[in-house]
């Protein structure tokens, strides 16, 4: 079968969130860029914003140190993506390192010279609108459990909810015009994305004797 062709690769990024009492010492920390206490949510969407992988870690830690085990997730649950866009503080090794150990072509997108504070990016707005979906409901508007892992599946049945509602709902009507931050000519015309497509893998089972 020929590789697909996709119009991009998949957004990521990330966002702190406040913690309540019922989060532990060990798997909080404090933000000190948004002054927040709690963990960070870090996110790889498709193009449509669906969420690709989810994780959760300290607020503490720099987007660049957990960004491996991100795109790691996202290479074992998606093998097929050969291309992502990121937030600058992911660049410097970790471009080299996904490209060489991943298969993954990580492209930075940069702020704008004369930004001051929050600003529609080229294809960033579309990660930073899934983080939004995300605070619709209110168990994610603050983080409130024990386990990491609990608060990484609420976050999936968030965006299964939302699937689910696009699925079942009237279709959308396409965008007439293009997003203000992206070129006419790329939202017309998107360079098509080469994705690889894995050979099918045959498991053999030992069949064991009934006692």
């Amino acid at each position: 079968m020929p590789p697909r062709a996709a119009p991009c690769g998949p957004p990521s990024g990330a966002a702190s969130v406040k913690g309540a009492e019922t989060v532990g010492q060990d798997t909080r920390g404090f933000d000190g860029g948004k002054l927040i206490n709690g963990r960070k949510r870090h996110l790889a969407v498709d193009m449509r914003g669906m969420a690709l992988a989810v994780m959760v870690t300290k607020a503490s830690q720099h987007d660049s140190i957990p960004a491996r085990d991100h795109l790691f997730r996202l290479r074992l649950t998606h093998p097929e993506v050969a291309f992502a866009w990121a937030d600058s503080a992911c660049g410097g090794t970790l471009v080299d390192w996904s490209h060489t150990f991943l298969g993954i072509t990580l492209k930075m997108v940069p702020r704008r010279k004369d930004q001051d504070g929050f600003a529609f990016l080229a294809k960033r707005w579309r990660v930073e609108r899934a983080i939004s979906w995300i605070t619709r409901a209110r168990r994610n508007v603050r983080d409130y459990e024990r386990l990491i892992s609990h608060r990484e599946a609420h976050i999936t049945w968030t965006f299964i909810t939302l699937m689910v509602r696009r699925l079942t709902g009237p279709p959308r009507p396409p965008r007439a015009t293009p997003h203000p931050v992206e070129s006419v000519n790329a939202a017309a015309k998107p360079k098509p994305i080469r994705l690889r497509m894995q050979q099918p893998q045959t498991i053999r089972l030992a069949f064991t004797a009934l006692r």
